[in-house]
């Protein structure tokens, strides 16, 4: 735990680094915060946060691909997760149905988002979103795509913070969605967004994990803060007390090095809601047979794992 004198020296070298960055012209758009010389405290279950992936990128659910068997299967695991867990639904379940349109890439199916919330103790008419997509891409061609980093890990992470939430009594309504039909066209969050439990007006600030365990550099980026600059020092704060190297940046110019679409997080942008997006560069098992439990990173995922319970705590402290 820093001082308050420590995390202000903190904040200013995150500004003035950040402002450094930005004059640097062959990178402009990635901004590295500063991290700890040590470790904070884990407060993951790590032994957990592993057996969330492995189960989910687990042969029995198929690649969990939308509207098939294994994907509903990965969807009863999740919602009994959840349930564990203890988030309360919106409504009778935690189960919220939608029919995904086709797109260009996909035919029209039914998908299945799992959404629950933890009732803030100071400002519960104020939400929090924290979201991961649980689908994947299934059976390709007699391959299985076992989507571990994409995005079973987005979703463990997820699952830790409601974890850490459950028996740290949020300031804010947190809300968990776990969406389907990412892949081919972010249809769950769409469909989320489109018939939102609370008037969209509540929701102060999401934050969207997809593919955090999958990295070798022991680097994660955080997308979104030129949209919301404010937020730059709590992500600041947070960053240091961890050994991660968090970095701002991939949310400017066109083609796919903007991430500002690049996952759920991109329709809540798009209707005008501050977002932050934690998620690892492309790796060679992007999107391959080789994106298994075996290939992520554990050390780097617990890391990861534990920082991004940091920056869910720190935002819930610091978001009005």
């Amino acid at each position: 735990m820093h001082s308050s004198c420590r995390l202000v020296l903190w904040l200013a070298a995150a500004i003035a680094t950040a402002g450094q960055a930005q004059t640097q012209a062959q990178t402009p758009d990635v901004v590295a915060l500063p991290s700890a010389t040590l470790a904070t405290p884990s407060t993951v279950d790590s032994a957990r946060l592993f057996e969330d992936v492995r189960t989910l990128a687990a042969p029995a659910f198929e690649g969990r691909l939308i509207g098939t068997a294994g994907n509903r299967q990965a969807g009863l695991f999740v919602q009994q997760r959840f349930t564990a867990l203890g988030l309360q639904p919106f409504g009778s379940s935690l189960a919220q149905p939608f029919k995904a349109p086709a797109t260009k890439r996909s035919a029209a199916v039914d998908g299945v988002n799992f959404i629950g919330f933890i009732k803030g103790s100071v400002r519960p008419e104020r939400m929090l979103l924290i979201s991961a997509h649980y689908d994947h891409l299934g059976i390709v061609k007699g391959k299985l795509y076992a989507g571990a980093d994409d995005n079973a890990s987005g979703v463990a992470a997820m699952l830790a913070v409601a974890a850490y939430f459950k028996a740290h009594r949020p300031q804010h309504t947190v809300v968990f969605a776990a969406f389907d039909g990412e892949e081919g066209g972010l249809r769950g969050s769409k469909a989320f967004l489109a018939a939102l439990p609370f008037p969209q007006a509540q929701l102060a600030l999401v934050l969207n994990f997809d593919m955090v365990s999958h990295n070798d550099r022991n680097e994660i980026y955080v997308t979104g803060t030129p949209h919301a600059p404010a937020l730059v020092p709590l992500v600041a704060a947070a960053a240091a007390r961890h050994t991660v190297q968090v970095k701002l940046g991939h949310d400017v110019g066109k083609g796919e090095e903007n991430w500002t679409h690049a996952s759920d997080h991109g329709p809540f942008h798009d209707a005008g809601l501050p977002f932050l997006y934690f998620g690892v560069e492309d790796h060679p098992d992007y999107h391959q047979p080789g994106d298994t439990f075996a290939h992520i990173n554990q050390p780097f995922f617990a890391a990861v794992a534990n920082l991004l319970v940091d920056v869910a705590a720190t935002v819930d402290g610091g978001v009005k």
